[in-house]
């Protein structure tokens, strides 16, 4: 089964209510706000260089030294972009019951504003390649290039923007660990919340008590070439008015081939958990394909998963409409 293709049912109707409110509040505060900010520039090249700097590492496995030291990179980096960085440590159990230590890295731009907006990806690395075409390979790391690298890559360079191009509101970047380390495939273990383990830890426990986000971008598998991003189906559940402004942004942009103006298959990611657990309201911005065999990209949970299924001008295109979007509110 696909890893995070799922057809749960979900209780979404607390959240019908509350969007509707949003979008309300969205369309008098954007009348309100009649001088908007320069969006600054965003450079898709700088932010291939952070997915790369990533894999330099190795597959950030959770537990190996590749991930250790990526870990401490990201700590540095924010350091000197953020205001404030914060490093969650938690513990978790896997699939099989074994107990493991993770890092979510949180880092916060414009702290005292009160409203706030949440950016996340996850950044570890899926320790099976169980899709790889080669059995043989099924139980070996891979580098997670588009799987996690890309999204964390054009966060990166969002905070590197956001040093010298402070926001009206607030944000919060959070990179997600344990995201990818759910049961294999050929182990046929039906689970869902095996996934996502650092968002749902997050969600329990937030960086800061009672922590609130006007609303969340998830993402995820956003560095491949020629990508197809569709309107993911529990992201327009949980955020309709949302999912639908950050798609119209793409459409202004010129991105419309490539943000699809169509409802797309629902994925078990980690917005799920801050949109059930942690009531903020966030959509996933998540390659997805539009076939019977597969949601995701070819190479997917596979050894190709590598820097050469990276694409400068798709991180650019998806940085560019983030950018617009937090600079917009």
């Amino acid at each position: 089964m696909l890893k995070k293709l799922t057809f749960i049912s979900l209780i979404l109707l607390s959240f019908a209510s509350c969007e509707e409110n949003k979008k309300s509040q969205s369309q008098s505060q954007s009348q309100s706000q009649s001088l908007s900010q320069t969006v600054p520039n965003f450079n898709a090249d700088s932010a291939y260089h952070y997915v790369k700097q990533q894999l330099d590492f190795g597959p950030r496995v959770p537990g190996s030294e590749a991930h250790a030291q990526c870990v401490e990179w990201f700590i540095d980096f924010f350091n000197d972009k953020a205001d404030t960085v914060y490093i969650q440590d938690f513990r978790t159990r896997l699939y099989n019951g074994d107990v493991i230590d993770g890092k979510n890295i949180i880092a916060s731009f414009n702290p005292q504003a009160k409203k706030r907006i949440l950016l996340a990806a996850h950044y570890d690395s899926r320790p099976f390649a169980d899709h790889d075409p080669d059995e043989n390979n099924w139980n070996t790391p891979i580098d997670g290039a588009n799987d996690g690298a890309s999204g964390v890559g054009v966060l990166m360079e969002i905070a590197r923007l956001l040093k010298d191009n402070p926001t009206k509101a607030g944000i919060d970047i959070i990179l997600f660990d344990l995201e990818d380390y759910g049961a294999p495939a050929y182990e046929n273990i039906m689970t869902n919340d095996d996934w996502a383990l650092g968002s749902q830890y997050w969600a329990k426990n937030p960086h800061i008590y009672n922590y609130r986000a006007y609303f969340g971008i998830l993402l995820d598998m956003v560095g491949a070439p020629n990508p197809r991003f569709p309107k993911e189906y529990y992201s327009q559940q949980f955020a309709p008015s949302l999912s639908n402004d950050v798609w119209s942004v793409a459409r202004d942009l010129g991105y419309s081939d490539y943000f699809i103006n169509e409802l797309g298959h629902p994925i078990n990611d980690d917005h799920i958990y801050v949109n059930l657990i942690a009531k903020i309201p966030m959509i996933d911005i998540i390659h997805l394909e539009d076939n019977e065999d597969s949601s995701f990209y070819p190479y997917w949970h596979t050894l190709k998963d590598n820097i050469e299924q990276i694409d400068s001008k798709t991180l650019g295109m998806v940085g560019d409409v983030v950018v617009n979007v937090i600079y917009k509110n």
